[in-house]
């Protein structure tokens, strides 16, 4: 008779690693093992790992190209940065492997879907979440979060079994993918503290970084970048050569205390190069081809856009009912920007676009100026009266 089957979410690290048997031994299972590549993951060898740790299948999945256009490319349109500063690049990544778990699931008959996350995070309820919307008859089990073992617990659970596992000697937990590389826990845990060196993968300290600057330009169509300097580029490309680049000059660190969906606060360590510039980039070419009302509307679009990915709502008809909205603003979002990337700082220092609303003959103030000033009178006497009227009658 064969088996129930469980797919389990798998990184190759500790914490999935024991999951494996953990979960044969409590659920009598055979485990098929989900490794999604979103830009960081070495797929074989962490294949070559869950099978040696029990798995009875192990599936690897290559969801770079998807994660870029169907998600981190929305975002940037959107304008999507959580608490003014985090780019999401973790959140981002979560409803896409929620959905490969959903499919892999679907496909090999099984009726569960582990995953490895812990009972304080974020990423178990956009993770569960995910695959309610996706799947809604699948059940999903937690062992991190049902199980209650600490590190060490896990550590001895392992060699108990003889588990080919080599525990990272990280003081953090790590989390990345091509929007960003996250790092929390052990001394970052003290908000007071500055973050040590070792925290930081993707950038240099400013002490290295090149003392000259750099001058890239980078061009949009209808709100995406597709070119770096005249050299035309795919998604997965043009974020990986923005991620080298701007963080040889220091450009992408982000420290920062937020507020986690499940209502506590965490210091949070992230590198996000690529998309703090493409960001800085993108919302420079709005201002020059959205009107002031788009814009401000859009603004508070793009608050609402970052909660709904940070809570882990990706997969609901508000989502969609915003994006709709933000496609329509990026009609006229095509042209050139350029920035300045020095010292830990990324600048925009020049824009240009066919259908940009800044017109220099209305701008100027030198013998070409076309603004008709005469009719300013006029506009300050009725734009002014009800101030008058109401100061008038009053006495404010």
């Amino acid at each position: 008779m064969a088996k129930d089957k469980i797919v389990l979410a798998y990184s190759g690290g500790l914490d999935t690693s024991v999951a494996v048997p953990w979960l044969i031994e409590n659920y009598d299972a055979d485990i098929i093992t989900v490794t999604i590549d979103l830009g960081m993951v070495d797929l074989e060898s962490i294949k070559a790992r869950a099978i040696e740790v029990g798995a009875a299948k192990a599936i690897t999945i290559d969801a770079k190209d998807t994660l870029v256009q169907e998600f981190l490319f929305p975002a940037l349109q959107a304008g999507a940065i959580y608490e003014d500063i985090y780019p999401l690049a973790t959140a981002l990544g979560r409803p896409l492997i929620a959905r490969c778990l959903a499919e892999v699931a679907v496909s090999e008959g099984a009726y569960a879907i582990a995953h490895g996350c812990t009972g304080k995070g974020n990423d178990q309820v956009r993770i569960e979440v995910g695959i309610a919307a996706v799947e809604p008859g699948i059940q999903v089990i937690a062992p991190i979060r049902d199980w209650g073992m600490s590190r060490d617990d896990e550590l001895d659970y392992a060699q108990e079994r003889n588990l080919p596992i080599n525990a990272s000697k990280s003081r953090f937990s790590v989390d990345e993918n091509l929007w960003g590389r996250s790092a929390e826990a052990g001394e970052l845990e003290d908000p007071w503290l500055e973050p040590p060196e070792e925290a930081y993968e993707w950038t240099q300290p400013v002490t290295n970084t090149p003392d000259d600057p750099i001058y890239i330009e980078i061009h949009f169509n209808k709100g995406l970048p597709t070119a770096i300097n005249g050299e035309s580029m795919d998604g997965v490309g043009l974020i990986n050569y923005l991620n080298n680049l701007a963080g040889t000059h220091g450009v992408g660190r982000i420290d920062h205390v937020e507020n986690r969906l499940v209502g506590i606060k965490s210091r949070e360590i992230y590198e996000s190069p690529a998309a703090i510039v493409l960001h800085a980039a993108h919302k420079s070419l709005e201002n020059l081809t959205l009107s002031k009302d788009q814009a401000r509307t859009k603004s508070k679009i793009s608050q609402e856009y970052a909660d709904i990915v940070y809570n882990g709502l990706w997969f609901t008809a508000h989502r969609q009912d915003l994006d709709a909205y933000v496609k329509s603003t990026q009609r006229y979002v095509t042209g050139d920007v350029k920035v300045r990337l020095h010292k830990g700082t990324c600048t925009v220092v020049g824009r240009k676009a066919p259908d940009a609303l800044y017109q220099h003959q209305l701008a100027t103030y030198d013998r070409s100026d076309e603004f008709d000033h005469s009719s300013a009178e006029g506009f300050i006497s009725i734009y002014g009266l009800p101030v008058k009227t109401q100061n008038q009658i009053q006495k404010l």
